[in-house]
C-alpha cells in the first residue's frame, strides 16, 4: 500500500495540467498575438496605428470614382431589364396559360374538399343513428360495455 505522502500519477498529472492552464491564462497580449499569428515571417507587435487604411490621396480617389465603368459586362440593372424584356416577349402566353391552369386546379381542390366534408358529415350522422338504435334495442349491453371501458380506462391511469 502506498504511503499517505505519495500521490498517484493521476493526481500529479492533474496538478501539472492545472499549473499549465494558470500559466496560459496569465499570458500577455504579446504572447497571445504571437500564438495567433504563428507561423509568420514578421515579428508581432502590439502597437496600434491611427493611420486610416485605404487611399490617402483624395484627388486620385475622386478621379478613380468618377471614371466610367469600362468593363464589357453589362450592369446589373441592364441585365435584369433585358431578362424581363425577353421573358415578357417569350413567355407571356405560357405564363397566362399556367396561371389559368393553376386557378382551375385550385377551384377543383376546393370543390373536392367541400364534397369530402359533406360525405364525412353524412357518415358521422349515419353512425350516430345506428349507435342510438343499438342502444335502444339492448340498453343493458350498452351499459355493460361502457362500464368495461371505464374500468379499463381507470385501471390504466
Amino acid at each position: 500500500m502506498a504511503s499517505p505522502n505519495e500521490t498517484s500519477p493521476a493526481v500529479e498529472s492533474m496538478k501539472r495540467e492545472q499549473a499549465r492552464q494558470r500559466r496560459k491564462g496569465s499570458k500577455g497580449e504579446l504572447d497571445k498575438g504571437l500564438e495567433d499569428t504563428f507561423p509568420a515571417s514578421d515579428p508581432v507587435s502590439i502597437t496600434r496605428t491611427s493611420i486610416p487604411a485605404g487611399r490617402t490621396d483624395h484627388e486620385e480617389a475622386e478621379r478613380v470614382k468618377a471614371q466610367p465603368n469600362e468593363s464589357e459586362e453589362p450592369l446589373v440593372e441592364e441585365a435584369l431589364d433585358s431578362r424581363r424584356a425577353q421573358a415578357s416577349d417569350f413567355g407571356g402566353a405560357e405564363v397566362r396559360a399556367l396561371r389559368s391552369e393553376a386557378a382551375r386546379i385550385s377551384e377543383s381542390a376546393s370543390a373536392l374538399a367541400s364534397g369530402s366534408v359533406r360525405v364525412v358529415k353524412a357518415q358521422g350522422k349515419s353512425f350516430l343513428a345506428d349507435l342510438e338504435e343499438r342502444v335502444r334495442e339492448s340498453p343493458l349491453t350498452a351499459v355493460g360495455i361502457v362500464a368495461a371501458i371505464a374500468f379499463v380506462w381507470g385501471a390504466t391511469r
